[in-house]
């Protein structure tokens, strides 16, 4: 029996994120929903208003025996901008802020032990804005919301921002991981 973790990620649009991490190997399943607000079991109106607190997220589960925590949070830092407050491209506001949310001290040591990396690796050119906390709460996003991007690949948003990103993920990954590396 494996010991699978969990992590809890937000890049802007949760349909974005979802998209790449529902398709890597080692991720065993991807729930997109709210995290870290203020608000009981929002609605993805109430968090689209900007006042609840609740960042739009995916949270992972994965099994480190196939994929590292590494390898997770190469792939994140790939397929958003790290280096802009509050916004991911169109989409603005505290619901689309760049950040990564811990389960347990031992990970969130590791990913300020891996953020601490990326400075010097001169991959983005702007100050990363990615805040790291531990996950306080968690609430399922609604049903409609859950492989938005493999049940409507053709509808406006996705096929102008989630499947660009998707492109982007396979085309940039590896050179990511190499400048982490140097």
């Amino acid at each position: 029996m494996t010991n699978l973790q969990t992590i809890t990620l937000g890049g802007g649009c949760f349909w974005c994120t979802e998209a790449v991490y529902l398709d890597v190997r080692g991720v065993k399943s991807v729930q997109s929903g709210y995290c870290n607000g203020h608000v009981v079991k929002p609605s993805y109106e109430q968090v689209c208003s900007g006042d609840t607190g609740h960042n739009e997220v995916v949270q992972l589960t994965f099994d480190p025996a196939v994929i590292s925590l590494t390898q997770i949070l190469d792939i994140f830092f790939v397929v958003h901008d790290p280096t802009t407050l509050n916004r991911q491209g169109n989409d603005t506001g505290t619901q689309y802020r760049s950040g990564i949310y811990t389960h347990n001290p031992e990970q969130h040591q590791a990913v300020v032990d891996y953020m601490k990396g990326l400075k010097p690796s001169g991959f983005f050119s702007k100050p990363i804005v990615t805040e790291v906390m531990s996950v306080d709460n968690f609430w399922p996003a609604e049903d409609y919301h859950h492989n938005y991007y493999a049940r409507n690949p053709n509808q406006g948003y996705c096929a102008f921002v989630v499947g660009p990103k998707v492109s982007k993920f396979q085309k940039t990954l590896a050179q990511f991981s190499k400048s982490r590396a140097a």
